[in-house]
Order: structure tokens, then sequence, then C-alpha cells
């Protein structure tokens, strides 16, 4: 596996700004919105969180590929990312239970991706300039015609991205004998929040981005769950219409990320785009309620008005980032539904946040 190693890339930004490395993965070209990841480890559950559908990956940790790629590790059936830019891309891996290597996994799903690349330049650039969209190519050289390419790539604002990446059909998972039923609007979800549902003995049913309460409550669900998913929030009013509906309906209900930002929407708070949003493993969070520090594996680009929800009569904060003191979580006063902005499912380490999987099973059973 040499060719990447010898064939030149391109990645060009859309304010003109060019970076030359090495191809990687398959031979062509891919445009997106660029951003970056700190986390120092868990590549491939990035490729494949369905969070990131849209989005070209720069991973700041220097070695990628390191210790190769494990199917039953993948957060979604295939490769969500548009393309991946990284420093080393490391084709031999050392772990011996992996089952391929970053390459194999990379030209089976047909991801472009360039190495070799300036990553701590080409981050310390966005990070002043704020997120953009971009284009890699290891086929075309010719910057004008990449260009022209690029500019008719839509802008993460104002797109809706969820119905791409929900399922299309409805699917059962967990013990389907159990009293707990929680129903799941998949805008995007990840495997590991479906995980953690079936180890507290949860029966699902998981149902397509744009499924009606009506349908939903066919299945007869204790609760509402509502996923992650890419794109902007406030571009999928089909999603809000359910969520209302299910507040309406009163049972329990928990969001995470996207659902967050629907729930927000929901009550009345506006959301916007960040200039680079929260991409990483070690985001510290405090709750406020529990007044406890917790730390976060994180991945949002948008966030949502904190003016909105300080001046909201029903709706409480009880978690903020203590980055940039953004809202990470907020619940309503006297309905029983809650949502954070951050992954409690993801455990990057510590299992901080995890506790909010049994504050919501509490709920139900209460």
């Amino acid at each position: 596996m040499k060719f990447f190693e010898e064939r030149q890339a391109i990645i060009l930004l859309e304010d003109g700004k060019v970076f030359y490395g090495k191809a990687a993965g398959k031979i062509g070209t891919t445009t997106g919105e660029i951003c970056f990841n700190t986390g120092m480890t868990g590549y491939q559950e990035i490729f494949t969180d369905p969070s990131y559908y849209g989005q070209i990956l720069i991973a700041t940790n220097v070695h990628i590929g390191n210790y190769g790629i494990k199917k039953s590790e993948s957060q979604s059936s295939d490769i969500k990312i548009a393309g991946l830019v990284c420093r080393n891309y490391n084709v031999p891996y050392s772990r011996k239970m992996a089952d391929s290597s970053i390459q194999d996994f990379f030209i089976e799903d047909d991801l472009v991706a360039i190495c070799n690349v300036d990553t701590r330049g080409l981050v310390n650039y966005i990070r002043h300039k704020g997120s953009m969209n971009a284009i890699i190519s290891s086929e075309e050289s010719d910057l004008e015609i990449l260009n022209a390419m690029l500019h008719n790539t839509p802008g993460m604002k104002g797109l809706e991205l969820s119905s791409h990446v929900s399922t299309k059909n409805t699917y059962e998972l967990g013990n389907q004998d159990s009293k707990t039923r929680v129903a799941v609007l998949d805008l995007g979800v990840k495997q590991n929040i479906l995980d953690n549902f079936i180890k507290r003995d949860c029966a699902l049913k998981v149902f397509p981005a744009k499924t009606t309460l009506s349908e939903i409550n066919d299945w007869n669900p204790s609760a509402y769950f509502i996923s992650n998913g890419p794109g902007d929030p406030a571009a999928m009013p089909y999603a809000v219409e359910t969520a209302k509906a299910m507040i309406a309906d009163k049972r329990q209900l928990f969001g995470i990320c996207l659902g967050h930002q629907v729930l927000a929407q929901v009550f009345g708070i506006g959301t916007y785009k960040m200039h680079n949003g929260h991409r990483g493993l070690n985001h510290p969070v405090k709750n406020i309620i529990r007044n406890h520090c917790e730390i976060t594996s994180q991945n949002h680009g948008f966030g949502i008005n904190s003016d909105d929800v300080l001046n909201h009569k029903e709706v409480e904060t009880t978690h903020i980032n203590l980055n940039d003191n953004t809202i990470e979580g907020i619940r309503h006063k006297t309905l029983k539904a809650f949502s954070v902005q951050y992954h409690p499912e993801a455990s990057p380490g510590p299992h901080d946040a995890g506790y909010l999987f049994d504050d919501f099973m509490g709920m139900i059973k209460a």
C-alpha cells in the first residue's frame, strides 16, 4: 500500500486557502464542511458517527489508523464523514483483534482522504476563520476547477441531513418483553446509544426521522427518545412537530445532541451555528443541579440560545460547558422532558455521564 504516499492531493478551502499532502483512501474528490476533532483515540467511532454526515474531518491526533479497524466498534453501518484530513496515515496496525487496516476500510466505503498535511496549521487557520466548506482531491490539481466544484457545495447552515442517515424502516431491539418500552426517533442515532438502552433491559423500536407520533404510538411506548444526527436543527420542522406532539402526550422524553436542539425549539428556544463547534473527548461540563463536573465527548456545530433559556419561565439550564459557558443541558420544570448537548453514551475513558440513562429509566419507572 504505497500509492497514497506517492500521489499528491489537495485540500482547498472556500476562502481560497490551499494545503497540500498525499492521497489516502480512495482516489477521488469530495466536498463538505471542514471541522476538527481533538480526540486522541476513537477514530473509527468518529468516522461512522452519523452526526458527521456531510463533513470533512481533520484529525488533530498525529497518528490515525495505528490500531486498525474492528467492525463491532462502528457506530453505524458504514463511514459517514465526507472525507478525512490527517498527518500520519498508518496502514500497518498494532491491534491483533482488529479486522482490517484503515486503508482497506476506506477503500471498501469509497472514502477520499488526504494525509501528510500540516494539520496543526490547518486547524489553527479554521479556529480563527471559522467553519467553512472545503474540497479534497487526489485526481484533480486545477484550482479553478476545484473552486468551481466547491462553490456548488451547499453550506451547513439551513441544510437538512437527518433524513439522509435515518433508518428507512422501523426495527426492534432489546428485550421486547420488557415493561420499559422506549420509542427512538432516529435522526442519525449512534449504536452506543441503543446499546445503553439495551443494557438497561429496555424494549426498543427505532423509527425513521419523519415518522408521525400516531405511528409511533401504535407501538405503545413507555417513553420517547430523540437521537443525535447531522445538519441544521432549524431546517427540520418535521422533527420539531413530532417532538411537540410527544411533549403534549406527556410521556417521558430524553434528547441527545440534535435531539436536544429539537426539544429546545419545541419550547421556543432558538438555535445558532457556532464559530467552530465542539468536537472532542475531554470537554468539561458542569451539572449545575448536582454541582459536579463531567468529562464529556462532544460533536456539534450548532448550539441553543442562552438568552432564550435564561428568560424562559418553564425551562431551566441543567448543564453548562466550562470552556465557553454554552448551554449543554436543559429540562422542563414540570414536564418529564430533558436533554443534553453532549454524548453521554460515548464514554471516552471516563463514564461520567452514564447516569443520564439511569435518570431516564428512573423517570419511566416512577
